[in-house]
């Protein structure tokens, strides 16, 4: 599911797949739910990333990089990690440093435009668990999931301004 924010006045944050979608009521207590069920998920997803770039010897900044390189079709330039990330291009050069000595990234030459450098992942990324735990669901449930995560995704990308990789 492809969505786009619609450029509206700044600070704008509308998002017009949701903002035009039918309202549906939702009781206190079920959006209570929800937020503390988000709230949790955000807050263990950091945990569980935090210790795995642990494992690894690098920086949770280093283990978000891997996995936009890891994401990204086509491969990313040097300066596009900085640009979605906010680091400084010499922030990402150390970064980069940091997972090729971990054999986790590579840089190659731009094959037409020799100044840049493409960053390409040397580990894919493992779906196993994702495809252990979808499997409990029906395909109709992991359409309404796949949504919902679609919807959030298109909101997080209009409130931190960052576009798909």
């Amino acid at each position: 599911m492809s969505t786009t924010a619609v450029a509206g006045p700044p600070g704008d944050r509308r998002l017009p797949s949701v903002d035009s979608a039918p309202i549906h009521p939702i009781p206190p207590e079920e959006l209570a739910r929800f937020a503390r069920l988000s709230c949790e998920l955000a807050t263990l997803t950091a945990l569980r990333r935090t210790r795995s770039a642990d494992r690894m010897g690098l920086s949770a900044i280093d283990h978000k990089v891997f996995d936009l390189v890891a994401l990204s079709d086509p491969p990313l330039t040097a300066g596009r990690i900085a640009e979605l990330t906010g680091l400084t291009t010499g922030a990402v050069t150390g970064v980069l440093d940091r997972l090729e000595q971990a054999d986790l990234v590579r840089r190659a030459r731009h094959p037409h435009d020799r100044r840049k450098v493409l960053v390409l992942s040397r580990s894919p990324s493992s779906t196993a668990p994702l495809q252990a735990l979808l499997a409990a669901f029906s395909p109709t449930e992991r359409a309404v999931i796949q949504r919902y995560l679609a919807l959030q995704l298109e909101q997080l990308r209009v409130e931190t301004a960052v576009n798909p990789v």
